[in-house]
C-alpha cells in the first residue's frame, strides 16, 4: 500500500473576501493544507471554511505548529497593512510561498517571488517578473518581459503589456490596459479611465510624487529600471 504524502500546513492572514479567494487557490494548488485564518476581527463570518485561530498577536504562538503563512489581506488604496504583516511574518520566521493556481499559466522563463499569488486564469508570459507579495488577480495578463515590482496588485482582467514596468506598491485596477513599454512609478493607483493616479511617470528613476493621467504615459525602454527593481 502506498503511503500518502503529508502536506505542510499553512495559515492565511486575513479572513475577508480576498482571503477566502486565496484559500480556494491554495486548495486547488494542492501543496498545502490550510490550518486556519488569522484575523483581527473576532466576529468573522461563521460560514468560513476554516476556523479563525487568533489575531496578529498570536502569530508567534501559532508558529510553533505551522511554519508557512500567506497574506490574505487585500490591497487597493494602501499597501501598508500587507507590508506590515509581511515584515512581521518574516521577523517571526514564517516561510511565505508563492501560490500559483493550476488554472493559471506561468511561463517557464517567468519568475514569481515569495508571497505572491497568481490567481485563476491569470497569464504570466515569457520572461516576466512578478515581485514579492504581489497579487495577480483573476484573468490578469502580465506580458513578455514585463516587471511587476514588490507588493503590487494587478487586479481582475488588467493587462500589463510587454516590457512594461509597474513600480513597487502600486495598484492597477480591473480592466486597465497598459501600453507596451509603459512604466508606472512606485506607489501608484492606476485606473482604466482618465482617473488621476498617485505617483508619476519616472523615466529617470528620480521618484516624483506628481499626478498623472493614464493616457499621458509614454513608451519606455525598461531595461535600466528592471536592474534597479531586481538588483
Amino acid at each position: 500500500m502506498r503511503k500518502e504524502t503529508l502536506r505542510e500546513q499553512i495559515l492565511i492572514i486575513g479572513a475577508g473576501g480576498h482571503a477566502m479567494s486565496c484559500a480556494e487557490v491554495i486548495e486547488a494548488q494542492g501543496k498545502f493544507d490550510i490550518l486556519g485564518f488569522v484575523s483581527l476581527d473576532a466576529q468573522c463570518d461563521e460560514s468560513l471554511a476554516y476556523k479563525v485561530l487568533g489575531n496578529d498577536d498570536d502569530l508567534k504562538t501559532l508558529f510553533k505548529k505551522c511554519k508557512f503563512a500567506f497574506l490574505g489581506v487585500g490591497q487597493i488604496k494602501s499597501v501598508q497593512t500587507r507590508l506590515r504583516l509581511y515584515e512581521q511574518l518574516k521577523s517571526i520566521g514564517y516561510a511565505l510561498p508563492a501560490i500559483i493556481s493550476p488554472l493559471a499559466y506561468v511561463s517557464k522563463s517567468a519568475s514569481v517571488a515569495e508571497g505572491a499569488i497568481i490567481m485563476h486564469h491569470a497569464f504570466i508570459n515569457t520572461g516576466a517578473k512578478v515581485g514579492k507579495a504581489c497579487i495577480i488577480n483573476t484573468k490578469a495578463l502580465v506580458e513578455h518581459g514585463a516587471v511587476v515590482g514588490d507588493f503590487c496588485h494587478i487586479s481582475t482582467a488588467a493587462v500589463v503589456n510587454g516590457d512594461c514596468v509597474v513600480g513597487e506598491k502600486s495598484f492597477v485596477a480591473s480592466n486597465t490596459a497598459l501600453r507596451h513599454g509603459q512604466i508606472i512609478a512606485p506607489n501608484s493607483i492606476v485606473y482604466h479611465t482618465t482617473t488621476l493616479v498617485k505617483g508619476s511617470l519616472d523615466t529617470n528613476l528620480n521618484g516624483g510624487g506628481g499626478r498623472l493621467l493614464l493616457n499621458s504615459l509614454t513608451p519606455f525602454n525598461s531595461l535600466s529600471f528592471k536592474k534597479v527593481l531586481y538588483a
